[in-house]
C-alpha cells in the first residue's frame, strides 16, 4: 500500500500534535540565508547590551523540554554545556549580554515557529531554515549544517541496508513535523506509511520494541542514540542533502523582529572567526562520518 497523499499526512501530523500537546524535531530544508550584517540605523539598534529585547537588559532564549544531548547537557540549557547551549551563550556575548543577563524559557518546538507574537528573543532547538517557516517567523543565518541519518537495531531487518531502495520495504519512524519525516515521505517513499511520534523518546522506544525497523533523525542525534541510549543499535547511513543546498539550523525570531539583523550578524561573526567550528568540534566531534545512502 502506498503512503497517503502529502496533504493528508500533514493533516494527520497536525492532529497528533494537538492531541499530544507538544512536538519536537527539525524543519524542512533551507532556502536563502537571513539578512546580512546590519548597517545604518539598524547598526545603531544593535548597540551591545542595549537591544530592544523582551525584557530590558536581559536576553530571553527559548528551547524545548526536555533538552536532548548532544545539543544540551543534563537537560539543563542554562549550564552552557552541549552544542546549542554553547552557541546560545556565544551569540549572547556577541550581542553584549553576559551569562547573568540570559534568561531561559521552555517553549514546545512547534509553537516556536507557529504564527503569532513570541515570548522569547530567539529560540534555539535544531530548527531548520525553510521558506515555508519564514512565512511565520524570522531566522538568523545558519549556525549548523546538518544531514539526516537512519538508525536501526543491530541484526534487524534494516541493519544491512546500503541504499534508499533497501529502505523502501521497511517500516520507518520519525518525529512529527520534522525534516526526518520529510526524508521518509519524499526521499525514501516507502511502501508502508511511516510511524509518526510526538517525541524523539517515543521513536526510540518504538525502535527498541521492534515496532519500527528503523528511525530517521539528524546525524549528531543518531550518533548519541547509538552511543548512549540504544547501544544495540547502529547508524545504517546518512542521506545526501537534497537540492544542492545544505540543510541548516537557524535561530528563530519574531516575524519582522528588529533583532533579526543583529542576531544574524552575531552568528555570521561566530562562523567567520571559527567559534562555531570550534564548538562543533567540542560538542559534536563524534558525529563525523557515516555511509551515504543513495
Amino acid at each position: 500500500m502506498h503512503p497517503a497523499p502529502r496533504a493528508v499526512r500533514r493533516a494527520l501530523a497536525a492532529a497528533t500534535v494537538a492531541l499530544l500537546a507538544t512536538a519536537v524535531g527539525c524543519a524542512p530544508q533551507p532556502e536563502e540565508k537571513a539578512s546580512a550584517a546590519p548597517s545604518g540605523p539598524a547598526a545603531k539598534s544593535c548597540a551591545k547590551g542595549k537591544l530592544a529585547t523582551k525584557t530590558s537588559g536581559k536576553l530571553t532564549i527559548a528551547t524545548d523540554e526536555p533538552a536532548y544531548e548532544p545539543w544540551f547537557k543534563d537537560d539543563k540549557p542554562a549550564n552552557g554545556k552541549g552544542f546549542e547551549s554553547a552557541v546560545a551563550y556565544a551569540v549572547a556575548k556577541r550581542l553584549g549580554y553576559d551569562e547573568s543577563a540570559v534568561v531561559w524559557q521552555s517553549v514546545p518546538f512547534n509553537k516556536a515557529f507557529a504564527p503569532g507574537v513570541k515570548s522569547f528573543d530567539f529560540d534555539i532547538n535544531q530548527v531548520s531554515i525553510s521558506a515555508e517557516r519564514r512565512k511565520a517567523v524570522d531566522f538568523s543565518s545558519g549556525y549548523y549544517d546538518v544531514r539526516q541519518a537512519v538508525v536501526a537495531l543491530k541484526g534487524g531487518k534494516a541493519a544491512e541496508a546500503t541504499s534508499i531502495a533497501d529502505l523502501k520495504k521497511l517500516k520507518l519512524g520519525a518525529q512529527v513535523g520534522t525534516t526526518s519525516l520529510d526524508y521518509i515521505d519524499d526521499v525514501v517513499q516507502p511502501g508502508q506509511e511511516a510511524a509518526v511520534y510526538a517525541k524523539n523518546d517515543q521513536a526510540k522506544s518504538a525502535l527498541k520494541n521492534g515496532q519500527v525497523d528503523a528511525v530517521v533523525t539528524d546525524l549528531p542525534t543518531a550518533f548519541y542514540i547509538t552511543a548512549a541510549e540504544v547501544t544495540n543499535a547502529k547508524i545504517v547511513g546518512q542521506f545526501e542533502n537534497q537540492g544542492g543546498t545544505p540543510e541548516q539550523f537557524g535561530l528563530v525570531l519574531d516575524k519582522g523582529s528588529a533583532l533579526t539583523p543583529c542576531v544574524t550578524a552575531a552568528v555570521d561573526a561566530l562562523r567567520k572567526d571559527g567559534t562555531l567550528a570550534g564548538l562543533e568540534k567540542q560538542w559534536l566531534s563524534d558525529a563525523v562520518d557515516a555511509p551515504v545512502l543513495k
